[in-house]
């Protein structure tokens, strides 16, 4: 895999926000895929640390679709370069993305990112970051809120509200398991909210997390 651009290397924190908000105009909020039933191969990304820190472990698994079988993973291992601040993790966690995308015989067509993506105060949390810079359509699939507010949604499988910040949607908030813990997603390239929902949903089965986030974990977490 090449990159559309190559990622900043020994930014200062502050080198790094002016970077995010330079790069947050070319995020994509529009479909550039293949229709949902015409999809073929999507992918979870996550990313785990070694050595108390110091090595960043990112994983990819790529699944069939829709069936969600295992196609081909990746596991890339770096020396950490940047500090843990947050709004700033993609920073990070990107090198290693990139370097475990690389290693694919065959690049997906949609990454699910285990992260934010416009739900962040520059609006370009690490689906962005990753979606930009490789040009493909990826979605943040967050775990918990890093910025925004939202009415809960209702308690049913598929209920959702929007996640709003400074007058804007952001992302939304989903109810991916009746009963569970909501998930914040938002659009991180290439792909519109509605889309972003309703593959977030295809792609989540018994769980509460997607079958994609859940692979690629198992990885990142060795």
């Amino acid at each position: 895999m090449h990159a559309s651009a190559p990622h900043p290397e020994g930014l200062t924190p502050s080198e790094a926000i002016a970077w995010q908000r330079r790069q947050a105009p070319r995020v994509e909020t529009t479909d550039r895929l293949p229709a949902l039933a015409e999809l073929t191969r999507v992918a979870g990304v996550d990313v785990g640390f070694e050595d108390l820190g110091r090595i960043t472990r990112a994983a990819v698994a790529v699944l069939s679709y829709p069936d969600l079988q295992p196609v081909e993973q990746a596991i890339a291992r770096l020396p950490t370069t940047f500090p843990y601040i947050p709004g700033l993790l993609s920073f990070r966690e990107a090198p290693a993305v990139l370097a475990a995308l690389a290693q694919l015989s065959a690049l997906p067509e949609v990454l699910l990112v285990d992260g934010q993506g416009l739900a962040h105060p520059r609006r370009f949390g690490l689906a962005c970051h990753l979606g930009v810079l490789t040009d493909l359509p990826a979605i943040g699939v967050g775990k918990t809120r890093l910025t925004g507010t939202y009415v809960e949604p209702g308690q049913e499988r598929g209920a959702w509200s929007p996640l709003e910040h400074k007058g804007e949607t952001i992302g939304a908030v989903l109810r991916s398991r009746s009963g569970v813990a909501p998930l914040f997603i938002s659009i991180g390239h290439r792909i519109s909210l509605p889309t972003a929902l309703a593959l977030t949903m295809a792609c989540t089965r018994r769980y509460r997390l997607p079958e994609t986030t859940r692979a690629a974990h198992r990885l990142a977490s060795g």
